[in-house]
This record gives structure tokens, sequence and C-alpha cells, in this order.
């Protein structure tokens, strides 16, 4: 009904009682005309009532928070009804750092219920998309009762706070990853502290000496083709060409090996076993031999992969000797490269879950 036949009914209504009854028969037209109106206005109002009732029905949410450290959510860009990109303001870092979060679908914004989180750390020259983007963990962790977090790590970041040469600013990862983001996920996520760190690579590196420089904080820590002994002299050389591929200063890392010998020791995993002890380890590496999982054998990850071997098997032997609860897998063929990183996540997720006392 228009507006215009809700000003005539009006008028009909308005009409002096003298008139002749038949020209107050438009009265019971104006009541049917009120109806009509009242039935209208209510069939108005419903979309925007239903619409507002899904809304705010939706048990998800990504809020803007400021953490106790200082780092802030400032932007949030919204990828799908559980997953966003967070864009954070990181005093560590002295920049905005993007991380991707990815909800449980039991999550709901009004429980009191918390969750454990996995950090997914990525490789050297890559970027925090890179999980999602080449293996499934969205599908792998889509009915189980954990937040999944994939950090910005840096093409060359090596998962540390930069000595600088012994200045003081940033980029400081370790910071950022293990104090401001923990902070902002558990004022406001939802995110208790039981935790678990995947890496690979380079990320390896960082899931091992985060869940081994910060006791308590990780239940688990996994590496993939992960980096283990940084003074290693094969290792030491790859640091270097990684970095100088990236355009950095590989001595502002931790200074210079032999001038900061102490801080290199401080930030190697191979010299600190006993420092996993009560964390749940688990050490994969792979010949750098043809797989078969590739599209096409790759000799680069061949070469990448062959020298990650030997240190790791040195390595699970000495948590072995510390107590370490640690598993391992060796694969006598496999090269540097995604399908067998995503074949490793299917191998380690229930142990991750059952670290994380996860029942589904």
């Amino acid at each position: 009904m228009t507006p215009e036949a809700v000003t005539t009914g009006g008028s009909h209504h308005s009409a002096p009682s003298r008139l002749p009854s038949s020209a107050r028969r438009p009265r019971r037209r104006t009541t049917v005309l009120l109806a009509c109106i009242a039935a209208v206005s209510a069939l108005v109002a419903a979309p925007t009532a239903v619409a507002d009732d899904q809304e705010s029905a939706s048990p998800y949410a990504f809020p803007k928070v400021k953490a106790p450290s200082g780092a802030r959510v400032i932007e949030v860009k919204q990828l799908d009804e559980r997953s966003a990109d967070l864009l954070i303001a990181s005093p560590a870092m002295g920049a905005d750092m993007p991380v991707r979060v990815i909800l449980p679908r039991s999550w709901s914004a009004t429980s009191k219920r918390t969750f454990p989180t996995v950090y997914l750390l990525q490789g050297a020259s890559d970027d925090y998309t890179s999980w999602t983007r080449e293996t499934d963990i969205e599908q792998l962790a889509s009915d189980n009762d954990a937040i999944i977090v994939t950090p910005e790590g840096g093409r060359a970041g090596f998962y540390t706070d930069w000595f600088n040469g012994g200045a003081k600013g940033g980029p400081k990862w370790e910071t950022f990853h293990t104090l401001e983001l923990p902070q902002i996920l558990e004022s406001a996520y939802k995110a208790n502290k039981r935790r678990a760190l995947i890496g690979l690579s380079e990320g390896g590196l960082g899931a091992l000496n985060y869940a081994g420089r910060h006791p308590g904080k990780y239940a688990y820590a996994a590496s993939f083709s992960g980096v283990v002994d940084i003074e290693e002299q094969a290792t030491r050389t790859g640091i270097y060409i990684t970095c100088a591929r990236e355009g950095i200063d590989a001595i502002k890392l931790w200074g210079h090996p032999a001038d900061q010998s102490h801080v290199w020791e401080a930030h190697n995993p191979a010299r600190h076993p006993e420092r996993l002890r009560g964390v749940k380890v688990h050490l994969s590496a792979a010949s750098g031999m043809p797989g078969g999982l590739e599209a096409s054998f790759d000799p680069f990850a061949g070469l990448l992969e062959g020298p990650t071997w030997t240190p790791n098997v040195r390595f699970a032997n000495s948590l072995r000797e510390e107590g370490v609860d640690v598993t391992s897998n060796f694969h006598t063929t496999g090269t540097h490269a995604w399908p067998y990183w995503q074949r490793e996540l299917h191998l380690v997720w229930p142990g991750v879950l059952k670290a994380l006392r996860v029942s589904r």
C-alpha cells in the first residue's frame, strides 16, 4: 500500500460524524486500510529484524584489541566466517605485521570457553599465507577445537630478536611471536595457554627455539626439514646465502660468529637440548633424493634438503639422552618441498592434538 493510500484513508477516518450513513461507509474501509497498513509495516520491518538477528547470532568475531605489551589489532580483513587476516601494530617490530587466524567451529564470542593454539611458522623467502596456500591445514583442523595461527615471519627473519650490533631496536621477531601475539589472542580471541608450534625449514628453528627459550609456554614443537644447529658450517653458510638473497646482512641476526659466539650459542637448539624437557618434540628430515610426491624432481630442493638429515638425526639423539619426549621421521627419499611437509603435517597431527589435550 502506498503512502498516498494511507493519507486518503486517514482523511476518510477523520470525516465529520454528521455526514449521512452512505458517506460514513468508508469508515469500514478505513479499518481495513489500517489493518493493511499494520500488516505492511510489519512486513517491511521484518527483514531488518531478521538481518539483525542473523548478525548477532553469528558466533564468530575478530575484534580490534590492544594487548598489555602495546601491540594492537588495527585492521581486520575477514576471509570467511571463521578466518581473517589481522594487521597488528607491533612495538617489537616497529611495523604493522599480518597474521592469519582460523577459529574453531565451536568458538563463540559469547562463550567463556577457551581454546589451545597451533602456531604454524613459515620458511625463508615466503610469507604468512604459505601454510594455507600450500597445505590443507584448514580442512585438517576443521573439526578440531584449536585456534590455527600463521604469523608473518619475514623472508629471512630467523625467528629471533636481531642483535643489530648490540643496538636497541627491531626487528624483534621472537618478542612479537612469543609475547605480543599470544597476549592479543588471549585477551580477545579466547586462546588459552596450551600452545603448539610447527615450523618448516627456517620455521623449524623458530619452533625449537621458542619452545626451548620459553619454558612452560609451549606443549609441542615440530620441526620439518628444520635448522637445528646454526653453528654447523654448512648450515651457517646456508643462513648467509639466504640472507644475501633477501638483501639482509646476516651479521645483524646474532652478531659475528667469533665476537658474539655467546649469542649464537644462546640461539642454537643443538647446544641446549635440555631446554626442551617437558615439551613433546617431533623432528623430520629427508635425504634429498626424489620421493615421488613432487610433480617433477627439483635438484635445488634436493640440495637444500640433504644437509638437514645429519644435524636432525644428531639432535634427535641428544634430545633422547636428555630425557626429552621426541619422535622423528627421517625419510630415505624426499626433498625440501611442500608435498613432503604436507605429508608430515598429517603424520604429526594426532600428536599435536594429544599434546594440546584436544579431544576432537
